[in-house]
């Protein structure tokens, strides 16, 4: 799950609840209008605003189901004309059956509670009027149980709104963590995990984002270390490991922070030298050649020959953001350096004007 994700849930949340709302008022407007409580006057003037209200906005909000519309603003006006409502009502029946209206308020508190379970501002904004109204028309005669009738669904809903946010808070908490696990795992994916340099995967990664946001002049460094099956064949693949990350090291440690180092293949590391000249170029793949001597490890490639370990450099600019053409370039340029002697640097601009 993703922070966009968690959003859309939020709205459609959001959208249920009001379209709820909504469709219970105006069948309630409907219901009170063809079978009304009493054998007085049912459609009055705030009933024939609500069910309007009701199905238009209902109709506005399946047609743009994006636009919010503001819950509380809606719940304290329908409030408002159910208040109205019950008063012109209760002025045309016996004042004395206060039955009228303890109906009235339950029916309004149904409402409320089936729509805003969890939200206890929209229900309080809703139900308030026409609890004040009721009280206010029985002369403080039923007031216990309208205060009941009105406090027991508030504390429900208050209690299921306290849950909801610890709920809420821990599913929070829970998506974040796995969207921390998630980087972190892309980020284990994206790296050797010998020499905890990129892997292919990782180097296109990093070149999608420098390719988009970095214009400036590239080089790609092909190195490979020289002779380096012998040294495996000799010492073993384990100290063939150990020789593979100290060369990675230094090869890390020879170009600047901004450089992208990757392991390519078995022996075979690939550098991009970003924003940078060919003069500046050359002499960082000098460091790392230099750098890369200077570790002294051993290596008896032959029977007859021991020497350290070296690397040989093809280097080759990057135009644009043809890469492959590049790492073809630079190939050729290593294959020629090797094909020299290796322990050699050759870029392939030499190669053109050898």
């Amino acid at each position: 799950m993703t922070a966009h994700t968690w959003r859309s849930l939020k709205n459609k949340k959001y959208q249920l609840s009001l379209r709820l709302f909504l469709f219970l008022n105006l069948v309630s407007t409907i219901f009170i209008t063809l079978s009304p409580l009493y054998n007085a006057r049912a459609l009055t003037l705030p009933v024939t605003l609500l069910a309007l209200t009701s199905a238009g906005l209902l109709a506005w909000h399946y047609r743009y189901p994006h636009k919010k519309i503001n819950i509380d603003a809606i719940s304290i006006v329908s409030g408002c004309l159910w208040a109205w409502h019950v008063a012109i009502k209760y002025a045309q029946i016996d004042p004395s059956d206060f039955s009228y209206l303890i109906i009235a308020l339950l029916s309004v508190l149904f409402i409320g509670t089936i729509s805003f379970p969890n939200n206890i501002s929209a229900f309080t904004l809703h139900s308030l009027p026409i609890f004040l109204t009721s009280l206010w028309l029985n002369d403080g005669e039923l007031w216990p149980r309208m205060v009941y009738c009105f406090a027991l669904p508030m504390v429900g809903i208050a209690i299921q709104h306290v849950i909801q946010k610890r709920n809420d808070h821990f599913a929070q908490s829970l998506m974040y963590k796995l969207l921390e696990e998630r980087e972190t795992l892309n980020d284990l994916s994206m790296l050797d995990p010998l020499t905890g340099l990129y892997n292919r995967r990782g180097l296109k990664n990093r070149l999608d984002t420098l390719l988009t946001l970095d214009s400036g002049q590239h080089y790609v460094l092909l190195i490979d270390i020289d002779h380096f099956k012998a040294y495996n064949d000799h010492y073993g693949h384990m100290m063939g490991d150990q020789a593979l990350i100290r060369v990675s090291a230094a090869i890390r440690d020879a170009v600047r922070s901004r450089d992208i180092v990757t392991r390519f293949g078995g022996e075979e590391f690939m550098v991009l030298l970003t924003s940078i000249e060919a003069v500046q170029a050359r002499h960082i793949a000098e460091r790392i050649r230099q750098q890369v001597y200077d570790l002294k490890i051993p290596h008896m490639f032959n029977e007859s020959v021991a020497t350290n370990v070296t690397v040989s450099i093809g280097m080759a600019e990057l135009q644009g953001d043809a890469v492959d053409s590049a790492l073809e370039k630079a190939d050729k340029a290593l294959y020629e350096a090797k094909h020299l002697g290796r322990n050699n640097i050759l870029s392939s601009e030499e190669i053109r004007f050898a």
